[in-house]
């Protein structure tokens, strides 16, 4: 006899339309937040790291992963957290597969979540979480993929995920002030806006007025990654949104500061698991959406 269908999945079935295999459907862009649904069986995603927080919820099946030395494992209805920069893989457990939706989430903003600013980005022990309340709070911005977030609701998820991760945070040391946030900010805007082309340490020092010792230290105590790991990963989502539009790869690699298309694929899966040619197979098709 068929078990009935959990509570919290209500009304998450409708929004991606039919089911199938080895998927991953991509909801409308918005500035620092990036949402998945993703569907597959076996092992599918290599080690890989991002530099933003991933967190999600495990739909059905059960989500297996190695994280920080560690075997892990999420069934239905429980939270995933892998902080930035943390080497970890994707599978399914069993042979009936697996089914998650996950939220990408810059650090920035969920700084700007914490109550204070300068506090220590927020680290949880545990990767996987039993909190209905985290849970609600993460559905409110995967429970529809097909329809973007104005301007409240980003504002209300970011707050709702950052007293999630803090309540479940250890202690941390003390982070730096507010004028090496200023900086550090500068130096992340301008990362930004030159990713395309290679950056020397001498203009990030101008930038910031610091030496590149305290500003690669200081950069990765705010947003937890390195400068160069940041301007790599720009490059990285311009690329997987070139991809999805069925430009060459060759092409896409000059466009986005890649030396060829082997360096863009060597770092394509060293972040995100698989090939770009995975990538566009997995996102192809009416379901998927630029990432």
């Amino acid at each position: 006899m068929p078990q009935p269908r959990p509570e919290f999945l209500q009304g998450l079935e409708r929004s991606c339309g039919e089911v199938r295999r080895d998927r991953i459907v991509s909801a409308p862009a918005v500035p620092g937040i990036e949402r998945i649904e993703a569907q597959f069986e076996g092992n599918f995603f290599e080690p890989h790291r991002h530099d933003t927080y991933a967190i999600g919820v495990t739909l059905s099946g059960i989500q297996s992963f190695r994280y920080r030395g560690r075997r892990e494992y999420s069934r239905p209805g429980r939270i995933i957290v892998l902080h930035p920069d943390e080497i970890h893989d994707g599978a399914a457990a069993t042979d009936d597969g697996l089914r998650y939706r996950m939220l990408y989430i810059e650090p920035t903003l969920v700084r700007q979540g914490l109550s204070r600013r300068t506090a220590p980005l927020p680290f949880v022990e545990s990767p996987v979480l039993d909190d209905p309340h985290f849970r609600s709070a993460l559905l409110s911005a995967l429970g529809d993929l097909e329809d973007g977030l104005d301007e409240l609701s980003v504002v209300d998820i970011v707050n709702r995920i950052a007293l999630g991760l803090s309540r479940h945070a250890r202690p941390g040391a003390s982070a730096t002030g507010p004028a090496s946030l200023k900086r550090m900010t500068l130096v992340r805007d301008y990362l930004h806006d030159n990713s395309a082309r290679t950056v020397r340490s001498e203009e990030l020092e101008q930038v910031a007025g610091l030496d590149r010792y305290a500003i690669s230290r200081q950069f990765r105590e705010l947003f937890g990654t390195s400068p160069h790991r940041f301007l790599v990963m720009r490059r990285l989502d311009r690329a997987r949104r070139l991809i999805t539009e069925g430009l060459p790869l060759a092409d896409i690699a000059a466009a986005v500061g890649f030396a060829d298309q082997s360096h863009l694929t060597r770092h394509f899966k060293k972040c995100f698991g698989i090939t770009p040619g995975l990538w566009a197979r997995v996102t192809a098709g009416p379901q998927s959406q630029g990432a």
